[in-house]
C-alpha cells in the first residue's frame, strides 16, 4: 500500500458526515509500515468500538468508518477477510452504514473481521507445509491475493457496487 496523508485518509471515506470525519482520530501515520499492509486499519481511540479501513480501490484510497456489533458469538467466529484459522486475536462483527443516500436511509451490510485488523499480519504467516515440493510462498502469495480481494470486494458494497 501507498502512503497516505491525515488529508488524503480524512477524504477518503464514503460513509462518514463531515463533522465524523473531522474528529476521527487517525493512527500514527509515521510508524505506519506501508510495504507491510494490504489496507489501513485502526481501532478508535476514544471510540473503543469504532473501527476504520482505508483501502485502495481502483487506485484510489477509500475509507469505511465500522462499528461493533452489540453482543457476542457462541462460538469462535473466523475472519472473513483473512480467513485464518489459527487466529491469535478476537474476531468480532463490525458494522458498515454504506455509502450515499442507501446509507442515510439506514442501510448497513457485515462483516466478521479480526478485533485489531490483524489480517495483513495473519495473510503474511507463514502456511504449514502441505506436501513435499508444496510452494511455501506462492501459497503466502495467494494469502495475500485473496485478502485483497475480499477487503475491495467489502468496501466496493459499501460503496453499493457490489
Amino acid at each position: 500500500m501507498h502512503t497516505l496523508t491525515d488529508a488524503r485518509i480524512r477524504a477518503s471515506f464514503v460513509n462518514t458526515s463531515l463533522r465524523e470525519r473531522k474528529e476521527l482520530s487517525l493512527p500514527d501515520l509515521d510508524a505506519v509500515a506501508w510495504d507491510d499492509i494490504d489496507f489501513l486499519a485502526w481501532r478508535d481511540r476514544k471510540l473503543p468500538n469504532v473501527g476504520y479501513v482505508v483501502a485502495i480501490v481502483d487506485g484510489e484510497p477509500v475509507g469505511v468508518l465500522l462499528r461493533r456489533a452489540e453482543g457476542s458469538v457462541r462460538a469462535r467466529p473466523q475472519c472473513s477477510w483473512c480467513e485464518d484459522v489459527h487466529l491469535p486475536n478476537e474476531v468480532v462483527f463490525y458494522v458498515a452504514k454504506r455509502a450515499g443516500k442507501a446509507g442515510r436511509d439506514g442501510n448497513t451490510l457485515g462483516t466478521l473481521v479480526c478485533s485489531a485488523f490483524e489480517c495483513s499480519v495473519n495473510a503474511r504467516k507463514r502456511p504449514a507445509t502441505a506436501y513435499i515440493g508444496f510452494d511455501v510462498e506462492a501459497a503466502r502469495q495467494q494469502r495475500v491475493d485473496t485478502l485483497r480481494e475480499r477487503v475491495d470486494a467489502f468496501v466496493r458494497r459499501v460503496l453499493g457496487e457490489g
